[in-house]
């Protein structure tokens, strides 16, 4: 009969949900919610019955029952720094994911879903790999000031799911290798990923490359003097950092393709932006192989703009001289859900305890 699950991936405006039983996908659909809607909503994780009764109406509309269901599994969000891994949804963790700190994120909905559907059946609810996965090694953690130490904040379902994808490609366990993997998304995270760890990695909102929407690693002198030059609002300047900086804050536009678009038509500005945009992206690869000490297995570039060959080949001549380089498009975070959850239900891998890591600062 094999194992049914469901999988939830909550996002600002919609959530996705997924059925699967073992690896084969049943379905899947994106459920967009009117921001008139959420708006009434004072907390992200006020939204729980509203989006759980989407979630019910999809469900009763397919024909399906949740009693089907061998477990739930959720989108992990903002939480305590913990190692990467499959979490059961215990109460500490569910505290945590309705607690929203620092900061509000609609991806802690996941969790909370997936208990609020799991504890009625009496079945396991499980995150994998959420955004806080830290497993950084102690000196990437220092800056230059002890106020600022670096927080991991990475694209870590993707990327554990894309290492495991490139050792099942090199025949290699994934946890022997050494890659430098780059998530290019509307945000990039650029990160060392070392027997199964990710060591060092640049934080997708503050380091880095710029993005299609962030700006990555600006002049910090500058910015201090913009910041107090006031002609910003800190929640502006935040915006304008992230969410309208990189691509967008140049050319107008977050969408590579448009760019692409204005290349081929002669605009050699927007050519030279692109270009800088794989210049710093081949940088910070090439920076990642130091904390692998230069045994560098792979270089794996996947997210959205690994769809774009020009792109990849901008980067691909800066960086092959590392180590081969394996390109894997896109991302499918329902399939990595299950899979997380697969690999507990098998046996094949224990599941996490939260309670273990929370309160800390990361692997330990």
């Amino acid at each position: 009969m094999g194992f049914v699950i469901l999988a939830i991936n909550p996002g600002s405006t919609s959530t996705k949900v997924a059925l699967f039983q073992d690896e084969e996908e049943l379905g899947r659909k994106e459920l967009p919610h009117r921001a008139e809607d959420l708006a009434g909503f004072p907390r992200v994780a006020d939204q729980k019955a509203y989006r759980l009764g989407a979630i019910e109406a999809l469900m009763e509309a397919r024909g399906r029952r949740f009693e089907e269901l061998s477990a739930v599994v959720g989108r992990g969000g903002i939480v305590d720094p913990i190692p990467g891994g499959t979490y059961r949804v215990g109460p500490l963790l569910l505290e945590h994911l309705h607690r929203g700190k620092p900061w509000e994120h609609a991806s802690n909905l996941g969790g909370i879903l997936a208990e609020a559907i799991a504890s009625p059946l009496g079945i396991p609810s499980f995150i994998v790999d959420p955004v806080a996965v830290d497993e950084l090694e102690d000196l990437a953690r220092i800056t230059g000031l002890p106020e600022l130490p670096l927080r991991s904040l990475v694209h870590a379902l993707n990327v554990k799911a894309t290492v495991r994808l490139a050792a099942r490609d090199l025949n290699r366990d994934w946890q022997e290798l050494s890659v430098v993997v780059a998530h290019l998304g509307s945000g990039f995270s650029i990160c060392a990923h070392r027997e199964g760890r990710i060591v060092d990695v640049n934080n997708a909102n503050e380091r880095g490359p710029f993005s299609p929407e962030r700006a990555g690693g600006v002049p910090a002198l500058e910015l201090v003097r913009l910041a107090y030059s006031g002609r910003w609002t800190q929640q502006d300047l935040r915006r304008r950092l992230v969410g309208r900086g990189g691509l967008s804050a140049y050319l107008g536009t977050t969408d590579l393709r448009e760019a692409a678009a204005r290349i081929a038509a002669g605009d050699e500005g927007a050519d030279r932006v692109v270009e800088a945009m794989a210049f710093q992206v081949a940088q910070e690869i090439a920076a990642m192989a130091v904390p692998l000490r230069g045994k560098v297995d792979a270089v794996i570039l996947t997210g959205g703009v690994a769809h774009s060959s020009d792109f990849v080949a901008r980067v691909q001549r800066r960086v092959e001289w590392i180590a081969p380089v394996l390109r894997y498009p896109g991302e499918d975070e329902m399939k990595a859900l299950c899979q997380g959850a697969l690999r507990v239900l098998r046996g094949e891998e224990e599941p996490r305890d939260y309670e273990r890591f929370a309160g800390g600062t990361g692997e330990r």
